[in-house]
C-alpha cells in the first residue's frame, strides 16, 4: 500500500550526484518514491535535514506535485531524509494529511504505514495536555507523541523515544522518524508491516520494499517482527521492542533495476503480461530430482504430517482467491482431499473448524496482504499447518507460515495482476501434485506426464501473446461498451471471474463473472440484444467433458440477442457457428487451461483500459499492496 524510503549517507559516500562528494537525501528519496510509485498512492511527502534544519515537502496528488512544490520552493540538500507515498486510511487525501508529520516543536517528522488502531484514545490523551493537531491522521498521533517522549523521558535519544512509543501502539505500522538534534540518523520500527535496510558503503537505506533502494545497493537485511532499527552513514543497529539488541536476516537482492522498467512497452501491465512464459517457467525451474520426482525444499514440513491431512482450506483475497479456486479443482482431482476456498477477511471471522490435520494454503504475491497475514495468524493459533504461496522473499506471510512455496515471476509492478496470478497457479498445481506423490495418490508416471504438459505452457503463452493483436482490434472496437460478463465452467468458472475483474479494475465498467450453469438460474435475465458476452470453452477431449453444455449456454446467449465471444482450444470448430469472435488458445490437458484461457482476457482488458484513455498500471482507489484491514 503506501511507499516508504529512508536515507543516511555521509560526504564520503559514493556519488553520481550530491554535494561534497556524497549522495543528496532528496535525490535518493525521489527515485526511491519514484520506484514505489507501483504500490499505489494519493500523496506524497519528503522531508529533509542540514545544518539544524528540518525541511517538508508534502502534497496530495501524484508525485510529480511534490517536484513541482520543491522547485517552486528548494529543500535544504542533506545527507539525511524520508519519503513517503501514502493511500489514504484516517483523514482523506489531503495536503495537510499527508506525510510526514512533525511534532510540536517542528524538530522532529514522522512518516507511516499502516493503521494505528489506538490512536483515538492516545490523541485525546495528547489534547487533553494541550497537543494541538492539524490533520485528521493516526500518523500524527505518533510523530506528536515521539516528540513528546524524546524531549521528556527518552532523554534526547531518539531510539529510545521510538522505543517508548511503539510500546503504547496498537495495530500494524511501520514508523521512520528523524530529528534536528540527532541529525545524523533514522530510525524506525515495525510490526505487522514491512520495512527492509539497504546496506551501502558509508550509507544505509530504508524501504518497504527493496524496490526503494536497488538503484544504490542490492545487500539488505530483513527486519523481525517488533523490531527498531537505527541507521546511520556507518552503522544498522537492530533492537527489539524490549530494548535487547537483535539482528535481522541479510540477504542478497537477485534482481537489478531494469527488471522493474517497461522493457519497451507502453505499460507495465503490457510488459508483465509479456513476461508471463518466463514467470511460469522459473516457477517450475529446480522442482524435480534427478530421478523425475518433485521435491520441494521450501516446504519443510514434516511428510507424516502432510500424509495426515484430511482437509485444505486456500485462503486469499481477489485475483489471488481465484488462483486458489484453480487450486481447489486441481487438488482435489489429483489427492483426493477436501479443498475449501475462504476469502481471508472473511475467513477468521466465521469460526471455521480446523484443526491440526488441516493444512491452511495462503496466497499472496507481495506476502504483505494484511486480512490473509491476520487469517494465516489465526489458523496457526488454532494448531493448523500452513504453507505460503508468494512471490517475494523475505516478506511477512512465507516467514510466519510454516512453509512456503515461492513462485518466481520477478516484481510485479502494474497494480492488477497478470503474472503473479499465472505463477500462483502453477505453484498450486506443484502444491497438488507434490502431495499425490507423498500420499501415493498418483503413479510417478502420471505426475511425469503432468509436469511435462506444465513446461511446455511457456511457449504455448508465448503463441497467444503473438496472436494478441486478434485481441487488442476487438477491445478497440468495444471501448464504449458499458458492460461485459464472462461465463465458464469448472476450471473456466475462475478464469471468468478474473477476466470480469480486470476489466472492472482497469476499465472501470460493470463486468461480471457466472459459472455457465448457473446462468438459467438468474443471470440470464441480464441478457439483451448487443450485450457482450465472453464464454471460457473448456476442451472436448477431457474426461466428463462440459464441452456440449457449455456451447448450449452460447447458444442460449446468442439467441437472446447477446453477442458472443469465445475462448476456446484450437480445432475447437463446433464453437465458430455460435461465435462472432474466437481466440483460439493451443490444445493442453483441461485441468491447465487456465495458464492460457486467461491471458487473451488479460490482453483484452488492458487494451480497451489504455483505448479509454485510463492509467492501467495506478488504477484508481486501488493499491498494489493491501497492508492494512
Amino acid at each position: 500500500m503506501c511507499g516508504i524510503v529512508g536515507y543516511v549517507g555521509s560526504a564520503a559516500s559514493s556519488s553520481v550526484s550530491g554535494a561534497a562528494g556524497g549522495r543528496v537525501a532528496l535525490d535518493v528519496l525521489l527515485e526511491g518514491l519514484r520506484r514505489l510509485e507501483y504500490r499505489g498512492y494519493d500523496s506524497a511527502g519528503v522531508a529533509t535535514m542540514s545544518q539544524g534544519q528540518l525541511s517538508v515537502r508534502k502534497k496530495a496528488g501524484k508525485l510529480s506535485n511534490v517536484l513541482a512544490e520543491i522547485q517552486a520552493d528548494p529543500m535544504v540538500p542533506g545527507v539525511v531524509g524520508i519519503g513517503h507515498t501514502r493511500w489514504a486510511t484516517h483523514g482523506g487525501p489531503t495536503d495537510v494529511n499527508a506525510h510526514p508529520h512533525l511534532d510540536a516543536a517542528g524538530k522532529l517528522a514522522v512518516i507511516h504505514n499502516g493503521i494505528i488502531e489506538n490512536f483515538s484514545s492516545l490523541r485525546a490523551r495528547l489534547v487533553a495536555e494541550g497537543v494541538v493537531f492539524e490533520s485528521q491522521t493516526d500518523t500524527e498521533v505518533a510523530a506528536k507523541l515521539l516528540g513528546r517522549v524524546f524531549e521528556t523521558s527518552a532523554g534526547g535519544d531518539l531510539t529510545e523515544a521510538m522505543r517508548q512509543v511503539v510500546n503504547q501502539l496498537e495495530g500494524a505500522f511501520t514508523l521512520l522518524a528523524v530529528h534536528v538534534d540527532q541529525p545524523d540518523r533514522v530510525v524506525a520500527a515495525r510490526r505487522n508491516s514491512p520495512l527492509v535496510v539497504g546496506l551501502g558503503d558509508g550509507e544505509n537505506f530504508l524501504g518497504s520494499d527493496v524496490s526503494a533502494f536497488i538503484d544504490f545497493t542490492r545487500d539488505a537485511v530483513e527486519l523481525e517482527q517488533d523490531q527498531i532499527v537505527t541507521i546511520t552513514a556507518d552503522e544498522v543497529a537492530i533492537i527489539g521492542f524490549d530494548g535487547v539488541a537483535a539482528q535481522g536476516r541479510q540477504f542478497y537482492v537477485d534482481w537489478d533495476a531494469s527488471a522493474a522498467e517497461k522493457g519497451g512497452f507502453a505499460t507495465f501491465m503490457e510488459k508483465e503480461i509479456h513476461d508471463q512464459p518466463k514467470a511460469v517457467e522459473d516457477t517450475l525451474l529446480g522442482r524435480t530430482d534427478e530421478s523425475g520426482r518433485l521435491q520441494l525444499d521450501e516446504l519443510r514440513i514434516p511428510v507424516a504430517e502432510l500424509k495426515a491431512v484430511s482437509k485444505i482450506i486456500v485462503i486469499a483475497c481477489g485475483t489471488a482467491a481465484y488462483a486458489g479456486m484453480v487450486a481447489k479443482y486441481a487438488i482435489e482431482h489429483w489427492c483426493r482431499i477436501p479443498v475449501e476456498v475462504e476469502l481471508a477477511h472473511e475467513f477468521r471471522y466465521r469460526d471455521p473448524i480446523i484443526d491440526d490435520t488441516t493444512l491452511i494454503v495462503s496466497v499472496s504475491q507481495s506476502g504483505e496482504t494484511m486480512d490473509t497475514l491476520m487469517a494465516v495468524r489465526y489458523a496457526k493459533e488454532q494448531g493448523a499447518r500452513t504453507v505460503s504461496i508468494c512471490n517475494t522473499n523475505g516478506s511477512t506471510i512465507p516467514r510466519e507460515s510454516d512453509a512456503v512455496l515461492y513462485t518466481h515471476a520477478g516484481p510485479e509492478i502494474a497494480v492488477a495482476s497478470t503474472k503473479a496470478f499465472l505463477a500462483q497457479i502453477t505453484a498450486a498445481y506443484l502444491l497438488g501434485l507434490y502431495l499425490a506423490q507423498l500420499r501415493g495418490q498418483m503413479f510417478t508416471e502420471q505426475i511425469r506426464d503432468i509436469l511435462a504438459d506444465l513446461h511446455k505452457i511457456p511457449q504455448k503463452i508465448t503463441e497467444i501473446l503473438a496472436g494478441a493483436e486478434q485481441v487488442k482490434s476487438l477491445a478497440r472496437s468495444m471501448k464504449d461498451s458499458p458492460s461485459v460478463l464472462f461465463l465458464g465452467r469448472h476450471v473456466g468458472y475462475p478464469v471468468a471471474l478474473e477476466g470480469a475483474l480486470k476489466l472492472k479494475e482497469l476499465a472501470y465498467i460493470h463486468a461480471e463473472g457466472f459459472a455457465a450453469g448457473e446462468l438459467k438460474h438468474g443471470p440470464i435475465a441480464l441478457i439483451e440484444e448487443g450485450q457482450p458476452v465472453f464464454v471460457v470453452v473448456p476442451s472436448p477431449h477431457g474426461r466428463h467433458s462440459l464441452h456440449s453444455k457449455v456451447v448450449s449456454n452460447i447458444q442460449e446467449v446468442r439467441a437472446r440477442g447477446a453477442k458472443t465471444i469465445t475462448v476456446a482450444e484450437a480445432g475447437d470448430d463446433d464453437v465458430r457457428e455460435y461465435s462472432e469472435e474466437v481466440f483460439f488458445v493451443p490444445e493442453t490437458p483441461p485441468m491447465l487451461m487456465p495458464l492460457l484461457a486467461t491471458v487473451p482476457l488479460q490482453i483484452f482488458a488492458c487494451t480497451l483500459a489504455s483505448e479509454k484513455g485510463y492509467d492501467v498500471d495506478q488504477p484508481r482507489n486501488l493499491a498494489k499492496s493491501v497492508t492494512v484491514e
